[in-house]
């Protein structure tokens, strides 16, 4: 047995929790856990001293100790939950070799078993997490059974195999970034701390080099095997198969709470899970706020959501509101019915003298820029994974060449969006393989002009005046009266989107750097807020 430590106080200070129900706890560690292969999957057990109670499954990536042990082990142990935290094959303890994505199906649907197969189990199982660990909980939840009652999954998706390739480019500073913490993982958190400093100066080196099939070896010191992979063409449905759940919301019974973050890295996907469960009928809760994948709010939301929903589930408190959406710009939560609200389309053109308006252009003169993968337009701020991500000052890039900036006249009246974006932009280009890259932001009455929401569309093998769809991060926002709507074109976001080398060869092995003259029409290049009408 184990009091109550002084870190699981301040967590309780920290974090809006519902008081504890016991402070009893006892915590077994290190259980082997048999998968069907015979490889040992550790685990450790918190268990509350209550003559009966529901048990949370946590199968994580990131280790069972410190924090983590902290935060999804005794402080929802202490909230009336037996917690079975295990880490996944290949990480840590675990036995068996880390392949991401590969055995979560079937190692997760076993230590469901063992669960049920307990004394203390009373019959009613939740899943919680968030990132990977969402995933692991997307790979059981059509096969877990009637014993799951609720899952929580935060900034996560169902498939992985999408947010790699977001726009069809190759998610270069996301998939290096947690490549790279994963091998750094081990030891104390001081050698922790020493390797990731280390990192970042190896990724920026890596960020720079061709051909990117080195990016992981110069990243972390020596190859990694499923960098290699992806890759080497590896958006293929072969490969993607077992490693993708997608295909099986339709059949997930238990109900979910989604809980996001606006410039999160899974945003888009995790919306179209929803819309999955929404047509097979469920009414899951989504909450979506001013988070990033690493902010510290999202992840204590999280816990409060979970620890609600999951009683909820069990009859003993109220259920909560289907959707709450934090609106940036007006600072407030909302609650609605439906994603995505009803609202009425607005459109924004580019216009000519780099102007925004609210009707077409009609001007026959394109403006030109021209994109240089030897000097990628950068990428500040948004939806990344680091605590790089978010809302930032956006005067530098705006500032380069290479960047088409279009600015609204002052707002005489506040501008809201919620909902999804995009754009369509009509150009032509001097080379059928290309990126382009569209930003929406928001100038205050000083000039300072910050990210709203964005995306990127990669181009390959198109060639001839074309007009390309570029699908935005969806957004709530609002612009007040005295601000200016903002909008980006440019051929690239480095390195949150691997440059387009602009000669069409393979993603791994590309060594030649063609620049790329574009030429964008107004006519016809507008942007959307809203679903199409």
């Amino acid at each position: 047995m184990q009091d109550m430590s002084l870190p699981s106080r301040l967590v309780d200070r920290v974090i809006d929790l519902p008081p504890a129900i016991t402070r009893d706890v006892a915590l077994h560690r290190d259980l082997d856990v048999h998968a069907r292969d015979g490889i040992i999957l550790r685990t450790d057990h918190y268990a509350p001293r209550l003559a009966s109670a529901p048990t949370i499954l946590v199968r994580t990536p990131y280790g069972r100790r410190g924090i983590i042990g902290l935060i999804s082990g005794r402080v929802l142990a202490e909230r009336g939950f037996h917690v079975v935290l295990q880490s996944c094959r290949g990480t840590f303890d675990s036995g068996g070799e880390f392949q991401p994505m590969r055995h979560e199906r079937e190692d997760g649907l076993d230590t469901v078993a063992w669960i049920e197969a307990q004394p203390w189990f009373d019959g009613n199982l939740f899943t919680y997490g968030p990132s990977y660990v969402g995933f692991t909980q997307w790979a059981i939840a059509d096969a877990a059974g009637p014993a799951l009652k609720g899952m929580l999954t935060a900034v996560t998706s169902s498939t992985f195999r999408d947010p790699t390739y977001a726009g069809g480019s190759f998610s270069l500073d996301t998939v290096l970034n947690w490549a790279t913490l994963l091998a750094n993982q081990g030891g104390s958190l001081a050698s922790f701390m020493i390797k990731q400093s280390r990192t970042q100066r190896r990724l920026r080196r890596a960020w720079n080099h061709l051909p990117l099939s080195d990016v992981g070896s110069i990243a972390s010191g020596s190859e990694i095997a499923f960098i290699q992979e992806w890759l080497a063409g590896a958006a293929d449905e072969p490969y993607w198969l077992d490693r993708s759940h997608d295909h099986r919301i339709a059949s997930v019974t238990a109900p979910v709470c989604m809980v996001g973050g606006w410039y999160d890295i899974f945003l888009p996907w995790q919306l179209a899970d929803y819309a999955r469960l929404r047509s097979a009928g469920a009414e899951p809760r989504l909450v979506i706020g001013p988070w990033s994948h690493a902010s510290r709010d999202l992840f204590a939301r999280s816990l409060t959501e979970g620890v609600a929903w999951f009683r909820a589930q069990l009859g003993q408190e109220p259920k909560r509101p289907g959707i709450q959406l934090y609106v940036g710009g007006a600072d407030e939560w909302r609650t609605y019915d439906e994603w995505p609200p009803a609202s009425r389309t607005r459109e924004w053109f580019l216009g000519p003298d780099r102007t925004l308006t609210a009707v077409p252009s009609t001007s026959a003169e394109p403006d030109r820029f021209r994109y240089d993968p030897a000097d990628p337009t950068p990428s500040p701020g948004g939806a990344l994974l680091t605590t790089d991500a978010g809302r930032v000052d956006n005067a530098k890039v705006e500032a380069r060449a290479d960047v088409l900036v279009y600015t609204s006249t002052t707002l005489a009246q506040d501008f809201e969006a919620i909902g999804p974006v995009t754009a369509e932009i009509a150009l032509s280009s001097s080379s059928p393989y290309f990126d382009i890259f569209v930003r929406v932001c928001d100038v205050a009455s000083n000039g300072r002009s910050e990210n709203v929401c964005d995306g990127l569309t990669r181009v390959t093998g198109t060639d001839g005046p074309q007009t390309v769809t570029v699908t935005l991060w969806p957004t709530a926002y609002r612009w007040r009266t005295g601000h200016r709507v903002r909008v980006q074109v440019s051929g690239g976001a480095h390195p949150r989107y691997a440059r387009n080398p602009g000669t069409g060869e393979p993603l791994a092995t590309a060594t030649t750097m063609r620049p790329v003259d574009h030429e964008v029409r107004l006519d016809g290049s507008v942007i959307r807020f809203g679903p199409p009408e």
